[in-house]
């Protein structure tokens, strides 16, 4: 089956695209459609307009055209900066898995909370968009068609009012049924059909709650996991153990019709427990997890009551734990809409726990080019503001005129610390989290160590760079954040992504997602390890006197890590894109931070290796591109064609270390300056980001930040290189 190979498209609107808003305070984004005869109180802002894909002429008119790095690099900052929000964030796109907004529409469905008329309509606008060449859908857009994808797709669309006539349901119903069938939809599929009434609990292995009640010392507690998988799985267990149906009516009848061959009614559940197509299978179930399951199924129609009953509340006194300490965002979509439907089965849709949840939904809920869409976090807010900081101050942002800009920037990330721990934080398994910052937003409070280490990063150097700050992070708040990350290293020497790595390698046996891998432990990997590494190195020469022993001690331990993940073609494969050119950036910006380049002396071997690696690669247009696959396949899998964000990574990389080969260098340089826009902004191409080796995400603002950067090292780092620089100094 054919998949596509790029990200969000422009496709026609559903709506009045000018008729959209984005609300909230601070930084909270709900998009909200103004109905006609109603007067918008205020016109579409840059950021609106920019989203939605409408013109933007007026906002970023044409600029000169770029000659050298710097001009360009001039350019790209003046249209980023205006996407900055008032308050110093930047906001964009970050989406990719395709069963989320099904997964919201099943939801919404059952919970009587649907979105407005605009939002279906702009939904199905993404649904249709997305589809893949041979039709349907698959887990992410980049991938092929699944029957996850498109049985979900499928009574999606349904539920958003499309006729099971429609040439695009037809399609997706020939493929679900060439593909095995609803009964072979994987088991995070499985959970939703039966929630919805049209698969049955019987067809479900036992998820077994009373996991929950175990001892906390045994090697499989739920605490020994990757929060992502504790979370999503806590939800479905207490479903699970509830039986939890929605009541059946006609639409439920006639969806079982349309998606089974046979007699529903006659269907035989249990023998479709394991029953998962290979279209979806990522991670074949082991023999020892299916012993596992086996076991479990036996114990489901002998459990105890009250052991049970037990194990319920347990696992809903954690659901609200994490309500309550998100500010009802959750860690994740796929948990946010889970413990929202847990909350509506056990409180109602009135009470004020569902209600807080349907209000903070929507923040989940992005209108872009190509539809509305429900994303991959709740933004990735302060993750692009720390990388946008660090690449305005590279890239000469004070003498360009954005002081202001990165002043804003440093104000959003004062103010989005975490000031403190979540309350009861060990009795439900988190991290430490003071001092440190989220992927998205404060509400979300899950710290991430890779976030917090750029946090820290971003605001050392605006503080050392740029004059005028009236409020700078104080020192003992920068301490807090170092106590964290510190606090998050493991035995290894690297660091992992949101806890202490606690469980070991061989839970992943049990792994029962079928569709992502490495999902049980939270590993450590070479993008976080370096991260914090540039962080605690650039603290510890602002602030020598603080943990300097620890600190010394962990720089070279992180060292020694990333030496050992480097493979023998000198490579390093990365974790969260894609994947051995984002890896290899991580990785040798860790070598250099530590002083380990090719100036002044021979450098070591696994920079050289690395550096070779990355330059075998170079198209023969001077750019490097890098296919999703990579991520999935776990070897470097070449694009048709060079991708300018991949093109970034790779020269930064060479950069960092001082790469001595100038025509490399020059080439990339080249290959990115024509894709530039004549606005400064840049077009999109291949999705960029990973999740659990499967997964596709597209971080939109990656298109923006990284030519900026590299486009100011090279100036930066290559003054007198014509390529580098102009005539004259460009500045607003």
């Amino acid at each position: 089956m054919r998949r596509n190979h790029h990200g969000p498209l422009r496709t026609p609107a559903a709506t009045d695209l000018t008729r959209w808003r984005l609300t909230g305070e601070g930084d909270r984004h709900v998009w909200e459609y103004i109905e006609e005869g109603q007067v918008p109180d205020r016109p579409q802002t840059f950021i609106e307009r920019n989203a939605v894909g409408l013109d933007t002429t007026e906002d970023a008119p044409p600029l000169p055209r770029a000659g050298t790095a710097k001009e360009a690099a001039y350019n790209s900052m003046r249209f980023y900066a205006g996407l900055q929000a008032d308050d110093g964030h930047w906001a964009a796109d970050y989406s990719g898995q395709v069963f989320l907004l099904p997964a919201y529409v099943i939801v919404s469905y059952i919970t009587d909370a649907p979105a407005p008329d605009p939002h279906k309509l702009e939904m199905t606008r993404f649904m249709r968009s997305v589809q893949c060449p041979d039709g349907g859908w698959g887990l992410h857009i980049a991938g092929p068609p699944t029957v996850l994808g498109c049985t979900l797709g499928y009574i999606c669309l349904r539920i958003l009012g499309v006729p099971a006539t429609d040439s695009d349901l037809l399609r997706a119903m020939r493929l679900i049924q060439q593909l095995g069938g609803p009964v072979s939809v994987p088991t995070w599929g499985k959970v939703l059909l039966s929630v919805l009434n049209v698969y049955s609990w019987d067809g479900v292995h036992s998820m077994f709650p009373e996991m929950w009640l175990l001892p906390e010392w045994l090697p499989f507690h739920p605490s020994k996991m990757w929060c992502h998988t504790r979370m999503v799985y806590l939800s479905m267990a207490f479903l699970h153990g509830k039986r939890f149906t929605v009541n059946e009516d006609d639409f439920i009848r006639s969806l079982r019709k349309e998606l089974y061959s046979e007699d529903y009614n006659h269907i035989q559940w249990k023998d479709h427990r394991g029953n998962v197509s290979l279209a979806d299978v990522y991670v074949p179930k082991t023999w020892i997890c299916n012993l596992t399951y086996r076991a479990l199924d036996v114990y489901e129609g002998r459990c105890v009551t009250s052991v049970r009953e037990a194990a319920l509340q347990t696992c809903y006194n954690h659901i609200c734990a994490d309500d309550e300490a998100t500010s009802y965002t959750c860690l994740s979509p796929v948990s946010k809409l889970l413990q929202m439907l847990v909350r509506w089965v056990m409180e109602g849709g009135q009470s004020d726990a569902f209600k807080r949840h349907r209000d903070r939904v929507r923040d989940y809920l992005w209108l872009g080019r190509d539809g509305m869409k429900f994303q991959c976090y709740n933004g990735s807010h302060l993750w692009d503001t720390a990388l946008a900081a660090r690449a305005y101050s590279e890239a000469g942002g004070a003498s360009a005129g954005f002081t202001a800009c990165v002043h804003k920037a440093h104000a959003y990330l004062r103010n989005s610390q975490i000031e403190d721990n979540v309350q009861d934080f060990r009795d439900h398994y988190r991290q430490e989290s003071k001092g440190g910052f989220t992927f998205s937003t404060r509400d979300h409070s899950w710290i991430v160590s890779d976030t917090t280490a750029e946090g820290l990063v971003a605001i050392l150097v605006t503080q050392g760079g740029y004059t005028g700050l009236t409020q700078p992070v104080p020192r003992h708040r920068l301490c807090a954040a170092v106590d964290t990350l510190l606090g998050m290293r493991c035995a290894d020497g690297g660091f992992p992504s949101y806890e202490t790595t606690r469980g070991s390698p061989w839970l992943e046996l049990l792994n029962p997602s079928e569709i992502f891998g490495n999902i049980m432990v939270d590993y450590t990997c070479v993008e976080c390890t370096s991260s914090v590494m540039q962080a605690l190195k650039l603290f510890t020469d602002a602030y020598p006197g603080y943990r300097t022993d620890e600190i010394k001690m962990t720089l070279q331990n992180g060292l020694d890590f990333i030496t050992t993940k480097q493979r023998s073609d000198g490579s390093w494969e990365g974790t969260w894109g894609v994947c051995f050119t984002y890896g290899g950036w991580f990785a040798l910006e860790a070598f250099s931070c530590m002083g380990l380049t090719y100036v002044g002396h021979t450098a070591p071997g696994a920079v050289r290796r690395g550096c070779d690696f990355l330059v075998s690669k170079q198209m023969e247009d001077g750019g490097w591109g890098e296919d999703f696959e990579s991520c999935e396949q776990g070897r470097y899998v070449q694009s048709e064609r060079s991708y300018f964000v991949n093109t970034c990574w790779a020269l930064l990389a060479l950069m960092a270390v001082r790469y001595p080969v100038m025509d490399v260098l020059e080439r990339g340089v080249r290959s990115i300056m024509s894709r530039q826009l004549s606005n400064g902004d840049w077009p999109q191409e291949g999705v960029n980001g990973a999740f659990a080796k499967s997964g596709a995400v597209n971080s939109d603002s990656y298109r923006n930040i990284f030519p900026i950067w590299t486009l100011g090292r090279f100036s930066k780092l290559y003054p007198d290189n014509p390529l580098a620089q102009s005539s004259e100094d460009v500045c607003i």
